[in-house]
C-alpha cells in the first residue's frame, strides 16, 4: 500500500491582491492565476494555492527548504512579516540553529498564516 502524497496546499486570504502581491515578493516569483481568488505557486512538488475566502488562518506554520535562507530572509525583512515571538528558545524572526539543527526563521503574512523557511542543508526529517 502506497502512502499518500501531498501535491497542493490551500492558504485562506481575506485580501487576494494584497496575498498575490505578498507571495509574489515573498517567493519572488508570479506564480500562476488559475481564476480570480486562486493563484497557484509552485513550491517543488506541492503547490502552494493562495485562496480568497473569509476562513481563519491555519493553525500552524507551513515549512519550505530554501538554497539561500539570507536572500529569503531579507525579502521577509523588507515585507515586514517576521515573526516577533520567541520560539523554541530563541527569537522566531531571526536566522536560527533551531535545537534539532535546522537553521531557519518565523514569518507571518498579513493574513496570520504561519511560514517557516529553512536552510535546505539543514534540513530535519526525523530519520
Amino acid at each position: 500500500m502506497s502512502t499518500p502524497s501531498i501535491f497542493r496546499i490551500f492558504i485562506p486570504v481575506t485580501d487576494f491582491d494584497k496575498a498575490i502581491g505578498f507571495y509574489q515578493r515573498l517567493f519572488d516569483t508570479e506564480g500562476r492565476i488559475i481564476h480570480r481568488g486562486r493563484q497557484y505557486f509552485d513550491c517543488g512538488p506541492v503547490i502552494f494555492a493562495v485562496i480568497e475566502n473569509n476562513g481563519t488562518p491555519i493553525g500552524d506554520h507551513i515549512y519550505f527548504s530554501v538554497q539561500n535562507l539570507e536572500t529569503v530572509f531579507t525579502r521577509a525583512k523588507e515585507l515586514e512579516c517576521l515573526e516577533k515571538i520567541d520560539l523554541h528558545g530563541g527569537p522566531a524572526g531571526e536566522i536560527v540553529v533551531r535545537p534539532w539543527g535546522e537553521r531557519s526563521f518565523y514569518a507571518r503574512d498579513p493574513f496570520g498564516n504561519g511560514l517557516c523557511f529553512v536552510d535546505e542543508t539543514t534540513l530535519f526529517t526525523g530519520v
